[in-house]
């Protein structure tokens, strides 16, 4: 048989070809099969983290970090022999869940006997049973009289009338009790206007339509604008702003479509929350609130805020502006992979995170030199299985994207060492950005861009309320009525904090 070098060659180069094609293709298919694993989970895992199919676009953008915290005080437990207490707590009791300044009505029954012959009868006790009642919503017509007068003596006088008190709405009849009704209903409750329209129409027998509660809303937040901006310096003062961005989709008339616009969310910690909307996720939307800012700020890995700061016009703010990013979104990337590696790696976030919960139970600690003291350590030792671990893994694979996300914000991660007003994590904000959210699965859409800003105005101080532990029923009347004689100079006093601060100074 004779040899045939030049089919031996083609041979062997045909057989490194396929070893090659075939070593691409078991690549593939594993990188595969962690992305189907991955969506299963999603979709058909614990409820806590299903995803339904509706829902799946938001995959890459809006991830429930509530059952991570859950599982970071699960895996805190599970590494440590201290118990560990749950978030929740105990769960309290009826009577200490009932405010005990409400108003008390009092039914008093008689047996029949003694009502027909008290004379017979001495009262030697009583037995009280305490309910919980409620009245449904009252709606009435207020009359406002201005009474004119003369002068009996003097006819020439012209007639005197007090001046009519100023309102929020001229020449309508929505007043302040009804405007604040509509809000807290469409912007803390989430129930849009067309079911305020009907729920006013079949419950009350009243017809207002949703146009013109619409319309009344857009005037709010014009008369509001000035607290909105006075908000916003304050948060920007703050010098520690968390900045998220979650889309909602609106009307556009030159479009067959409601195409996504976004909420952009700033939250300083006992500060405030400040929304604010643009059609689009550009770099651009950090212009107002960004620009000749001096501070910190936190986000997650989106590139916008990297790409604004690294832009030539922002040179300033870049020198100003200390950019830190959030471990969590970093934990789910470990999360998402799921392998032993991922979980090691998971257990020792989890050591920084129960370090965290140390500092907010004992306040009075120095928090940056705790961190360096007992954090510092294991975000060295993630460090070293990070370096390990990035040469032994694919690029592509969900390993592989964690360690390198993680690496690449390495010193943005580590910023809250030496920073002791610095969180771990963004969870804040997206905390706040959570009540809208749930709007817009109840009214779908924003109607227009502009409707877009009002709703913007109106969440801000809302949300600050709930951040600050404000009623905003009670904030928002106060401010609702004293809007219409409110000096343009007289803002800065009526933001949430600086109302509650002077609320307490006058108690």
């Amino acid at each position: 048989m004779n040899f045939n070098r030049e089919n031996f060659d083609l041979m062997v180069k045909e057989r490194t070809s396929l070893n090659a094609e075939n070593t691409q293709l078991k690549t593939e298919v594993k990188l595969l099969n962690e992305k189907v694993q991955y969506l299963l989970k999603k979709l058909f895992g614990r409820s806590s983290e299903k995803l339904s199919p509706d829902q799946m676009e938001l995959l890459l953008d809006e991830l429930q970090e509530a059952q991570e915290a859950l599982e970071i005080a699960e895996e805190a437990e599970q590494d440590d022999s201290e118990p560990v207490e749950s978030r929740r707590g105990k769960r309290k009791p009826l009577k200490e869940r009932v405010p005990e300044d409400l108003p008390v009505e009092q039914v008093i029954i008689i047996p029949d006997e003694v009502q027909g012959n008290p004379g017979r009868y001495k009262k030697i006790g009583e037995e009280k049973v305490r309910e919980l009642d409620v009245v449904p919503t009252r709606y009435f017509i207020r009359e406002i009289i201005r009474e004119k007068f003369i002068e009996i003596d003097n006819r020439e006088v012209p007639p005197l009338i007090a001046p009519a008190p100023a309102r929020l709405i001229p020449n309508s009849y929505a007043s302040a009790g009804l405007l604040l009704q509509i809000i807290l209903s469409k912007y803390c409750d989430h129930l849009p206007l067309y079911r305020q329209e009907q729920v006013l129409k079949y419950r009350h027998g009243i017809e207002i339509s949703r146009k013109t509660m619409g319309n009344w809303m857009y005037l709010i937040a014009d008369w509001l604008t000035l607290i909105y901006e006075a908000l916003r310096n304050e948060i920007r003062q703050s010098e520690y702003i968390q900045a998220d961005e979650t889309f909602i989709k609106y009307q556009d008339p030159k479009k067959d479509h409601c195409p996504n616009g976004y909420l952009w969310a700033y939250h300083s910690p006992g500060v405030g929350v400040l929304f604010e909307w643009f059609p689009s996720r550009a770099a651009s939307c950090l212009d107002s609130m960004l620009t000749d800012y001096a501070g910190l700020l936190q986000s997650d890995g989106y590139g916008s805020y990297p790409s604004w700061l690294n832009d030539p016009a922002h040179e300033q703010e870049k020198g100003n502006i200390i950019h830190a990013c959030c471990w969590a979104h970093a934990r789910r990337k470990f999360h998402e992979a799921g392998d032993s590696i991922s979980r090691k790696i998971i257990k020792l976030i989890a050591k920084l995170y129960r370090n965290e919960t140390t500092l907010r139970k004992q306040p009075e600690l120095d928090r940056a030199t705790y961190r360096q003291e007992h954090s510092a350590p294991v975000l060295n030792e993630i460090k070293t299985i990070l370096d390990r671990e990035q040469k032994k893994q694919l690029p592509k694979s969900k390993l592989g994207e964690a360690i390198s996300y993680t690496l690449k914000r390495w010193d943005s991660l580590n910023l809250f060492l030496e920073h002791g007003k610095l969180e771990i994590d963004n969870n804040l904000v997206e905390n706040a950005i959570r009540p809208t959210a749930i709007g817009k699965k109840n009214f779908l859409f924003f109607g227009s861009p502009r409707s877009g800003q009002d709703s913007a105005i109106i969440y801000s101080l809302i949300e600050t309320c709930r951040k600050l532990d404000i009623n905003p029923a009670d904030y928002l009347r106060d401010v609702l009525e004293a809007l219409p004689t409110m000096g343009q100079n007289e803002a800065a006093s009526w933001t949430p904090a600086q109302w509650n601060s002077s609320r307490a100074q006058s108690a």
